[in-house]
């Protein structure tokens, strides 16, 4: 299977005044193959919303591309770029209490995609609406009602049939479970499963949770303050990280049995994660890396292939 959406060097900045911008994503290179899941993981503030933003066309590129099918897509998108890309990439978004229009029932926000972008009358609409809601594992009847009526799994389900009603090829989905329970966690992933296998879906998996990441993904992607730090197979990543953010990352992951977990050192990463205004020079987690070097703090280290290894690593300790 060839690729269907690749990035090159893909940058975001946001002005924020007094000659001053966040480096939200700095010059992001990833490829993403038909059918797959790359799961992306990071703490909070390194950047993958907006990311998956930035390749959906929610912000415009402040420099480098995003191809999608060999195409290369607009910098900054009009209304008929949205309106002919709906159809092939949508995105499932993190909060299911802000990203349905309390003022709409549920009828309404499921089939506002096809009322946009297909020919289908009325009667049509709602019996796909219908069909929609019984996949995500709701009810018909629900259609009358309003956002406010469900609870926080009931509407991700909505987000969810919302965005793959019109069925897309690729999807963006951004922390679909971090605002859920656990045990409603677990059932919208499989619900994603059986989805993706049933109508073929490309996945971009954005999380916090790693052990999530690597059951649901083929390959796992680790960003940190907006820049790529490892990129390999899921599995492999996740039980022989070759970075050192990775590896903490992975440490701090709690483990299931409180006996072993209370038994384990502590793994918390050290420092605070820099200011995305103020990026330092060099490597941009040599201020809290247990390994740092004299040349980590001076020189940018490059995404590079390691030997004997399928995994992409960028760190002075492979150069």
């Amino acid at each position: 299977m060839g690729k269907l959406l690749e990035t090159n060097e893909l940058t975001r900045y946001f002005d924020i005044g007094r000659n001053q911008r966040v480096h939200a994503v700095e010059q992001v290179s990833l490829a993403i193959d038909e059918k797959e899941i790359v799961g992306l993981v990071g703490e909070s503030g390194s950047g993958k919303s907006t990311f998956g933003k930035t390749v959906v066309g929610l912000h415009h590129k402040t420099a480098g591309t995003v191809s999608y099918r060999g195409e290369q897509l607009p910098q900054k998108y009009e209304p008929r770029d949205f309106q002919r890309l709906a159809t092939k990439m949508q995105m499932i978004f993190q909060d299911p209490y802000s990203s349905l229009n309390p003022r709409m029932t549920v009828g309404e926000i499921v089939g506002e995609g096809l009322r946009l972008h297909s020919d289908a009358n009325s009667a049509s609409i709602k019996e796909q609406v219908a069909v929609w809601l019984t996949k995500v594992g709701l009810q018909a009847d629900h259609m009358s009602r309003y956002p406010h009526e469900f609870s926080g799994g009931q509407r991700q389900r909505l987000g969810i049939a919302r965005a793959l009603i019109l069925e897309p090829e690729f999807v963006v989905c951004d922390e679909p479970i971090s605002a859920l329970d656990v045990s409603v966690q677990a059932q919208v992933i499989n619900l994603l499963g059986e989805l993706k296998e049933r109508m073929g879906l490309t996945l971009l998996f954005i999380a916090h949770d790693l052990s999530m990441v690597r059951y649901v993904s083929d390959r796992m992607a680790v960003m940190y303050l907006g820049s790529l730090v490892e990129v390999g197979k899921a599995n492999e990543v996740y039980f022989d990280p070759k970075h050192p953010y990775t590896e903490v990352l992975i440490g701090s992951n709690p483990e299931p049995d409180p006996q072993v977990e209370r038994g384990r050192p502590s793994t918390a990463i050290q420092g605070e994660i820099p200011s995305p205004v103020n990026v330092p020079p060099g490597c941009r987690f040599a201020n809290r890396c247990p390994r740092v070097m004299d040349v980590c703090r001076q020189s940018t280290p490059e995404l590079i292939p390691l030997k004997d290894v399928d995994r992409h690593v960028a760190c002075h300790l492979y150069t």
